[in-house]
């Protein structure tokens, strides 16, 4: 009798136990719609936990791209340079956007405690 509670604490405790997030649960976001076209300037996506909208801080970058494939220039690659985090959950980085319109920004990151990596594609347009 026992034996057969202890078993049946055992199982009800580990169907308690909160699933894990999935990489599906996260998103990239920018910050904001639209950059000002020139050298130097500062590119900022925001990672968000979907479920609560709360933003994720210390995700670790492993990829990034940014090109113009939206406006079917994916050749039209853009350097990409990390800057010190400012805010939590927001991912800035230092780029060139050489001429006006719609450019994709491809990233790839690893949150604590998921086992996948979180993916996005964000879209934002520079402007004269």
């Amino acid at each position: 009798m026992l034996r057969s509670l202890a078993c049946a604490a055992l199982l009800a405790a580990a169907l308690a136990t909160p699933a894990a997030a999935g990489a599906g649960d996260y998103a990239f976001e920018s910050v904001a719609p639209e950059y000002r076209k020139g050298d130097d300037v500062t590119v900022a996506l925001r990672l968000v936990h979907k479920p609560t909208g709360k933003p994720v801080s210390d995700a670790v970058v492993i990829r990034t791209r940014l090109d113009m494939a939206p406006d079917d220039m994916a050749a039209m690659e853009s350097p990409l340079t990390p800057l010190p985090a400012g805010e939590p959950g927001v991912y800035a980085f230092k780029t060139d956007l050489s001429m006006a319109g719609r450019y994709l920004f491809s990233i790839a990151a690893k949150v604590q405690g998921e086992p996948e990596t979180v993916v996005g594609k964000v879209v934002f347009r520079a402007v004269k």
